[in-house]
């Protein structure tokens, strides 16, 4: 065999062994693509958020403390009321009898005791005139002790009718309060949202049971109730700001205020694998709304605490991962979701496995898994306590990537480089700043 050959026959060998070794040597995972971000410092505020419908701040029924016939209603729904303002009339022919009624007998309390009066004066004139036939031995003691007997007698007569009078007077005015509740005035100033009754209709007046005729409500003044989930109700503070977003007026957010947070749970469902359980909120608009209605739909942004120098990411940016998992360094079998509430209804009826949250730092192409601790939590970013430090680059996404895929160690490529040379100035997003207003 000649030489040529033989170089050729080596070097075939050569190469096939060459491809042998490659297709045997282990492959190196191809880079996924990122969407990545730089922990930055700045204003982060909590936030809660809750469905409510407005309510008038003050509102009355207006129920009459007679029962009779309405005879007169003129106000309409809609109308602006003043206080004191006439309302309407119920029948008072009953009453105006009654107040003629107890008028005589006060009147005739009065003339008795002016009958009473005049009688005393002349008893009283008698026992003068006796006292001196007495002094002049021209009377005796009995007969003295006899008119002195007839004045007293007259003077208890006198105080018996002057009580009749008060209790007569009493009576009469008790009837002129009655018939003035014939007559219905408004109590506060405000609109009538509700005209309940009709000329002609018989109103209940009871103690127990309302009737009401029309509702007046101030919509100057206006307030939303709304639930409030008991995990997050303990952060929440009367005074705390909170913004207002009603459905009839889209893209505009009203200033508002908490004012009052129940300390009764409301509870539906209970027992149930669907139990919840909420607390009442009312928060009270700081600006007068016009056009805005009693029962209309909104939703309540309530800021609670705010950090002005935390660290921040992405929310999406955080997940979790088990001890096991982070032991192994391997990649999750499963989607990683976040363990439920300690405490709920879920909580009791599983068994999970311990989770702990994790970021995935980005270190020389590869993404290093980081153990956090969380603190605030805004509508898009959370702040960590633990775990990163400011300027570092993290993965925020693929939401997918994040929850499923991605490991320790495994080699990553973003897909905005500019983030990674930026990373030494990071910016404060809008949102955060916007946090920091509490607005």
């Amino acid at each position: 065999m000649s030489w040529t050959k033989r170089i050729i026959a080596a070097a075939f060998v050569l190469a096939v062994v060459g491809i042998v070794a490659a297709s045997l040597s282990p492959k190196k995972d191809p880079p996924v693509t990122v969407q990545t971000s730089a922990v930055r410092k700045g204003p982060i505020t909590r936030k809660v958020a809750a469905a409510g419908k407005l309510q008038a701040a003050t509102q009355v029924k207006l129920s009459s403390n007679l029962s009779g016939d309405l005879l007169d209603l003129p106000v309409r729904e809609g109308d602006k009321i003043k206080k004191g303002q006439y309302i309407g009339r119920i029948d008072a022919r009953r009453y105006e009898a009654q107040l003629h009624q107890r008028e005589a007998m006060e009147q005739s309390a009065r003339s008795e005791l002016s009958v009473e009066e005049v009688n005393l004066a002349r008893l009283d004139a008698d026992v003068k005139r006796v006292e001196r036939l007495v002094k002049q031995d021209s009377a005796s003691k009995a007969e003295m002790e006899k008119v002195v007997a007839e004045r007293d007698g007259a003077a208890a007569r006198v105080q018996s009718a002057k009580d009749r009078i008060k209790n007569a007077s009493a009576s009469l005015s008790e009837a002129r309060y009655m018939l003035s509740f014939t007559t219905l005035t408004a109590p506060i100033d405000g609109i009538l949202t509700s005209r309940l009754k009709q000329v002609g209709e018989r109103v209940r007046g009871s103690d127990f049971n309302e009737d009401p005729i029309v509702i007046i409500a101030t919509l100057s003044s206006m307030e939303m109730k709304v639930e409030v989930g008991e995990h997050e109700v303990v952060y929440l503070h009367e005074g705390d700001p909170a913004e207002i977003e009603i459905d009839a007026f889209p893209d505009r957010k009203f200033p508002a205020q908490v004012i009052e947070i129940a300390k009764n749970a409301t509870v539906k469902n209970a027992g149930t694998e669907a139990e919840v359980t909420t607390f009442p909120v009312r928060i009270a608009l700081t600006v007068p709304v016009p056009g805005a209605l009693p029962g209309m739909s909104g939703q309540a942004t309530i800021s609670t605490e705010t950090h002005d120098q935390a660290l921040i990411v992405p929310l999406q940016a955080v997940s979790v991962r088990t001890e096991k998992q982070l032991a192994a360094g391997k990649e999750p079998k499963d989607g990683a979701a976040p363990p439920p509430e300690a405490g709920g209804t879920a909580a009791k009826k599983t068994n999970r496995e311990p989770m702990q949250k994790v970021v995935f730092v980005v270190e020389d192409g590869k993404a290093r898994v980081r153990r956090v601790e969380t603190g605030l939590a805004s509508e898009n970013d959370i702040e960590l306590v633990s775990g990163v430090k400011e300027g570092e680059v993290i993965v925020e996404g693929p939401y997918k990537l994040l929850s499923r895929d991605l490991a320790d160690g495994k080699p990553v490529k973003s897909d905005s480089p500019e983030k990674e040379k930026d990373k030494g100035t990071p910016k404060v997003s809008g949102e955060a700043k916007k946090g920091a207003g509490g607005s």
